[in-house]
């Protein structure tokens, strides 16, 4: 957006959020505002959001289009909301027993984290009126043992919002209510009238079938501030242009979102996803809900990664873990197990990856 337009008509700028360099920020204007608001109302929509709801933003309301998005949207379709920001877990728990919120809109970590508050304080997840999760910031439809671990904490299903900053202000991807099937993988609607959804090969940067795995590609049709052609958001996925069973026609992505290119790490050679060491730790039981992936050079000078768990037990949890990481991700990991409640708690995108290779 140029300097006069942002003087004439502009709204508020955004960043995107920096996890692999310096954010880059974007200016939009109230023409986007508009848009914005009326594209994320019908994704509430599909995602059954209706009349009677409550929904309790946990956001501090800093520069993520996500919050802000959904809250211009709430107010189109009519639905009250309660402020979350600037509160403590003690307190945010404390408005969902005493005002019932039937939606709590949080990253998947924090919804673990407001669960176990709850616990604390002699209330039951399970037992209040949250009947939806809305997150987003994070994997959490795309990995199913802590998709299986926030709905179980809270009898409450799991929905999210998938998109980025930069190419159109608001909501890319969404769950309807037949994203997740019994036996099957979970998928997410892209808004495909107002965006134009491709995968391309990683390393050609050809175009993919549907059904091949590639890199996401999104070209915008609705912004005043960004048009962007062809814009590599960079997350994997695999497309599907069958007809839901939701009645929906627009292209899915089976098993969501599974990471971005740029959280690939590499280690000797051997490259993850930060998700597939998640999918180890959340299947040993007992495990916290918390972990860090710490990557370090030695003394020897080799690279070298340090899985940090929280759990009661020591030696034994920390085998199993290790196990696990080897046989998924075919790697070896030292596994650190500390106290329950020891790893920070965060409100916005937990930074699990610590990458402290070549650093003294």
């Amino acid at each position: 957006m140029s300097d006069a337009l942002w003087a004439e008509r502009g709204w508020m700028m955004f960043s995107s959020s920096g996890t692999t360099g310096t954010p880059r920020v974007f200016r939009y204007s109230h023409i986007d505002r508009e848009l914005w608001a009326w594209a994320n109302a019908r994704a509430l929509h599909a995602m059954d959001f209706r009349q009677g709801d409550t929904v309790f933003m946990i956001t501090g309301y800093g520069p993520h289009v996500w919050a802000w998005g959904v809250q211009y949207a709430l107010a189109k379709m009519g639905l009250p909301t309660l402020p979350g920001g600037g509160m403590d877990a003690r307190a945010r728990a404390n408005i969902v027993i005493r005002f019932k919120p039937t939606i709590v809109l949080c990253t998947p970590s924090y919804a673990l984290h407001l669960g176990r508050t709850l616990q604390a304080l002699g209330t039951d997840p399970r037992a209040t009126a949250v009947r939806t999760l809305f997150v987003a910031g994070e994997p959490g439809m795309s990995i199913a043992a802590t998709r299986e671990r926030i709905q179980d904490l809270w009898d409450a299903r799991l929905v999210e919002f998938y998109g980025c900053t930069e190419a159109s202000p608001h909501v890319g991807g969404f769950s309807c209510p037949h994203s997740q099937t019994p036996g099957g993988p979970v998928t997410t609607h892209l808004l495909e009238d107002v965006q134009v959804w491709e995968t391309i090969d990683p390393q050609t940067r050809k175009p993919q079938h549907d059904g091949e795995r590639g890199l996401t590609v999104c070209t915008n049709l609705n912004s005043e501030s960004s048009p962007q052609t062809r814009f590599l958001v960079g997350d994997y996925a695999t497309f599907d242009r069958s007809r839901c069973p939701c009645g929906r026609n627009h292209v899915r992505a089976v098993g969501s979102f599974a990471g971005r290119a740029d959280d690939l790490i590499n280690l000797r050679g051997i490259k993850m996803f930060p998700g597939q060491i998640e999918h180890a730790v959340r299947s040993v039981a007992g495990i916290g809900d918390e972990f860090e992936i710490v990557l370090n050079t030695n003394d020897d000078g080799l690279d070298v990664m340090t899985v940090r768990v929280e759990h009661d037990a020591g030696a034994t949890v920390a085998a199993a873990v290790a196990e696990e990481i080897r046989s998924r991700c075919e790697v070896r990991s030292a596994v650190e197990v500390l106290a329950p409640g020891t790893l920070p708690r965060t409100e916005f995108k937990a930074a699990r990856v610590k990458d402290r290779r070549g650093k003294s």
